[in-house]
């Protein structure tokens, strides 16, 4: 797919992905919410990308719909057209958490609705001081329980903060992101691209099998039905990585103090 709103800047094993609309503050049009649900959907199948850091151009990381292009264009006539619609977003974030590759986003200013739901559906979010998060469908007449921001929110930053954020619609600022966990760290825009690089740096130092079994092993503990659930999964998961050369590798690069050099 050739890709009109989205920048790829692939450096080794890491892929750099930009959102490309700084007109629009990169609010999701069509367009851009077709690429990027075909970009991580077919990140699932990568082996040579092992992270992914997404950010978005200009002064906002993505100020949700585009509610102009919506206008603009005929609204779908049928519930069933609309249903497909709404699913073609909501795949996104889905396609977000099931792709193996750990998530970094880069939340430079506004992230609100539909770019709300995209920065939670990452693993890890940096931000700019005037980064400024919120819920935003309730204020346009829709629920704020939209495109899996009910299902992160209240498990991030718990039910009672999600309460107050989703039933108002108010913005949660950079600082407020951090102290509820929802943001790691807080940098100036000039200092965003090498926090992620540090990131980047500590990730790839895990092999790239236990890296992927970590998120995937954190995804579903997350719903784990009882603490035996999730040690049988992370049971399973220790085996598998203890399989193999990158394992050996990754021992005798702790043991050396050097970095590690996978398969």
């Amino acid at each position: 797919m050739d890709y009109q709103h989205l920048i790829l800047r692939q450096e080794g094993p890491a892929l750099w992905v930009t959102m490309n609309r700084p007109e629009r503050l990169n609010a999701l049009n069509r367009a851009l919410v077709e690429e990027l649900r075909d970009l991580f959907v077919g990140l699932y199948w990568r082996h040579d990308i092992r992270v992914v850091v997404l950010a978005g151009a200009g002064r906002g990381f993505c100020a949700g719909l585009d509610l102009k292009e919506r206008e603009e264009r005929n609204a779908p006539s049928t519930t069933g057209e609309r249903l497909t619609g709404q699913r073609r977003i909501s795949e996104i974030v889905i396609a977000m958490r099931r792709c193996p590759q750990p998530i970094i986003a880069l939340v430079n200013g506004p992230a609100s609705g539909g770019g709300f739901a995209l920065a939670l559906a990452s693993d890890v979010r940096i931000a700019t001081p005037d980064a400024r998060m919120n819920a935003a469908f309730i204020r346009i007449g829709l629920s704020a329980c939209d495109i899996g921001v009910s299902y992160f929110l209240p498990r991030m930053i718990g039910a009672s903060a999600a309460s107050e954020y989703m039933l108002t619609g108010r913005f949660i600022d950079a600082e407020r992101g951090r102290e509820l966990g929802l943001i790691a760290k807080i940098v100036e825009p000039d200092a965003l691209e090498a926090e992620a690089r540090a990131y980047l740096k500590d990730m790839l130092h895990a092999t790239p099998l236990g890296l992927r079994l970590t998120k995937e092993a954190l995804n579903h503990a997350i719903d784990a039905q009882s603490l035996e659930a999730a040690i049988a999964m992370e049971d399973r998961n220790q085996i598998l990585a203890a399989q193999g050369e990158n394992f050996r590798e990754g021992v005798a690069a702790f043991l050396e103090k050097r970095e590690p050099n996978y398969s």
